[in-house]
């Protein structure tokens, strides 16, 4: 007599949703629901009651084969919070024995802002290893008169430890809503059977690429000081020897701000610089780095 056995598929489910309201008492994080290994420590304010500050966590550090990871960020009306991650992201080699499971993994930002609200989103950096098979999505839901600052940074392989990412698979999907109506929508998709990393048109053989994004409504920044902002922005630029590297956009109030190069630590050092300029014009405060950010 054959007795079938089981194969338990591999993967780890894992999701985190946070909701921020305003108040009398500045902002507060009013609501959280966490399944699997994704949380937060606790709201900071080292600015004041009127901006919290949070700290994604995924103990795990990395996703593998399987994994799905869902962050919720509900910013409600006239809340603001600066939301980033304690070290870099990973998205390891993916698992070639399909007999246990999916090799893709995923991971999925949503992040609504209600009226007046605003939200800096700053993870730090994404490394895609070789051999992986990954997506990020980050989608922006906001209103005409919320105000929004947000980055991603993507590293394709370990170069310096002569690890190129030759094999594999990875997507990055941004896309921006106002009102419900799409402004922004771009997706990279890495496959190097495409040739887009070697294609001028493409990532002309540069390991790192990253997008800030920045939007305000004409009402809160006119065309007039976006324009005289992106000046100083491609000052900045210039001052850093950077003009290769970051371009800078304005499409309908909001912001692209494009990194093409081979650092991270760059890339993040740049945008860092433009975020100094950026800040006290749509957020109306000064640049504070999160303390973590120096660990």
């Amino acid at each position: 007599m054959t007795v079938a056995l089981d194969v338990t598929k591999s993967h780890w489910l894992a999701s985190l949703d946070l909701e921020l309201g305003h108040s009398e008492h500045g902002t507060q994080l009013t609501r959280t629901k966490r399944s699997g290994p994704l949380t937060i420590q606790k709201a900071f304010y080292p600015e004041g009651r009127d901006c919290a500050h949070l700290y994604l966590l995924h103990p795990p550090a990395g996703i593998v084969s399987g994994d799905k990871l869902n962050v919720g960020i509900d910013v409600q009306d006239n809340a603001h919070t600066l939301v980033t991650t304690p070290g870099a992201n990973r998205f390891y080699r993916a698992r070639t024995d399909l007999s246990i499971g999916d090799p893709n993994q995923t991971q999925v930002t949503q992040i609504t802002l209600g009226g007046g609200a605003k939200c800096e989103h700053f993870p730090l950096e994404t490394i895609v290893y070789n051999q992986a098979d990954g997506i990020n999505n980050v989608e922006v839901r906001l209103q005409k008169n919320s105000m929004y600052c947000g980055w991603d940074m993507t590293c394709l392989g370990l170069p310096s430890s002569s690890e190129s990412f030759t094999g594999g698979s990875f997507t990055q999907l941004n896309t921006l809503y106002c009102d419900d109506i799409l402004l922004y929508h771009d997706r990279v998709q890495i496959d190097p059977t495409s040739q887009i990393q070697q294609h001028d048109a493409g990532l002309a053989n540069n390991t790192v690429f990253g997008t800030f994004l920045a939007y305000a409504s004409d009402e809160q920044v006119s065309k007039a000081t976006r324009t005289e902002l992106i000046e100083q922005l491609r000052d900045v630029v210039e001052q850093h020897n950077a003009n290769s590297l970051i371009s800078i956009t304005d499409i309908r109030q909001l912001l692209v701000i494009r990194y093409l190069g081979q650092q991270a630590h760059q890339c993040k050092d740049l945008f860092i610089a433009l975020w100094k300029l950026i800040r006290p014009i749509y957020i109306e405060k000064h640049a504070i780095q999160p303390r973590i950010w120096f660990t």
